[in-house]
C-alpha cells in the first residue's frame, strides 16, 4: 500500500459516544487491501469525505483485527461536520496508516501509566484495549484522565469497565465538578499523589500540551525516567507524509516522525511558543 493511495471503505457500524462524537467501524471494500493493511496502536489514518476533504483521525481498534477499523470523530470543522453525518453503508476514503505508534514492545513486562486530558483520550483507547487483550504480557495498568467538566468525560462506560479488570486502576478528575461527580477535583497532575510509581514503569500521555508539560514534570519528580515517557502530539496535518510542512515541530514532522514521540526527542522544543 502506497502512502498516497486512497482506498474505499464501507461503514459497517456507528456508535454515538457523546454529543457530536461518533465512533465509525469500517472495512476496506477491496479484499486484497484488507489482507495487506496493518497498523500499530497510536498510528492514524487520513479519512476522506468524498467531495469535501480529508482529516487525520486516530485508529482506536485492535491491530489483531486489521480488517475492522475503528475511528472516533468529533465535529470540529467543515470536514468533520460532514463525517459525523455518515451512516452504515456509506463508502468513505482511507489512506494510511501513518506515523509512529506507542512502544508496545518496550512496555512488555512493565507497569504502564496512561495519562490523558480533555477530549484527547482517543489515541490511547486502542492501546488500553490492546493491553487488556494481552493482559498477561504487561504489568499493572494505571489510567489517569482529567476533564474540565463531567460533561467532557467521553467513554464513561469504558472507564467503568476498565476499572474492573485485574491489576488495573482508574483515576478521574474534573476541574469544575457538578453534584453528580464522585471523583477527584483538580487537574490531571493532581492525581499523581495517589499513584505509587514503579521506577521501571513506562508512560504514555496525550492531551493538551500544557497538561503534558505539568505531567512530565510531576512524573520525573516521582522517579520516572524521561526515556520512559512517550507523548502523542497534535498539529495541523494535511499531507501525512512530511511534505506540506504544516505539522513541523522543531526539525521534525508530527505526521511522519510522530505522532508518538519519546519525550527526550522533543524536550528541547516542548512548551516553546510558536513551535
Amino acid at each position: 500500500m502506497t502512502p498516497y493511495q486512497m482506498h474505499p471503505a464501507r461503514i459497517i457500524e456507528v456508535r454515538i459516544e457523546a454529543e457530536s462524537i461518533y465512533t465509525y467501524v469500517m472495512r476496506f471494500i477491496d479484499p486484497e487491501v484488507r489482507k495487506a493493511y496493518r497498523f500499530v496502536p497510536g498510528q492514524f489514518n487520513m479519512l476522506y469525505a468524498y467531495g469535501v476533504g480529508e482529516v487525520p483521525i486516530s485508529i482506536v481498534s485492535d491491530p489483531a483485527e486489521p480488517t475492522r477499523l475503528e475511528h472516533a470523530i468529533r465535529t470540529a470543522g467543515r470536514v468533520t461536520s460532514v463525517m459525523t453525518q455518515w451512516k452504515v453503508g456509506d463508502v468513505v476514503g482511507v489512506r494510511g496508516p501513518y506515523g509512529n505508534g506507542w512502544p508496545m514492545d518496550a512496555a512488555r513486562g512493565r507497569e504502564v501509566i496512561i495519562v490523558t486530558g480533555g477530549l484527547g483520550c482517543a489515541p490511547v483507547v486502542g492501546v488500553i484495549n490492546y493491553i487488556f487483550r494481552r493482559r498477561d504480557q504487561y504489568g499493572a495498568l494505571h489510567i489517569l484522565h482529567g476533564v474540565k467538566t463531567p460533561n467532557d468525560l467521553l467513554y464513561r462506560e469504558r472507564f467503568d469497565a476498565w476499572r474492573l479488570h485485574p491489576r488495573t486502576t482508574v483515576y478521574l478528575t474534573a476541574d469544575h465538578p457538578d453534584k453528580s461527580w464522585r471523583y477527584r477535583t483538580g487537574v490531571v497532575s493532581d492525581l499523581f499523589d495517589q499513584l505509587r510509581v514503579d521506577p521501571s514503569a513506562i508512560v504514555m500521555m496525550c492531551g493538551p500540551e500544557v497538561m503534558m508539560r505539568y505531567g512530565v514534570r510531576a512524573l520525573v519528580q516521582k522517579g520516572i525516567s524521561e526515556d520512559a515517557i512517550y507523548l502523542s502530539m497534535e498539529r495541523h496535518m494535511k499531507c501525512a507524509v512530511g511534505v506540506c510542512g504544516h505539522c513541523q515541530f522543531g526539525p521534525q514532522f508530527v505526521c511522519k516522525d510522530g505522532p508518538v514521540f519519546p519525550y527526550p526527542a522533543v524536550k528541547r522544543w516542548f512548551g516553546a511558543s510558536g513551535i
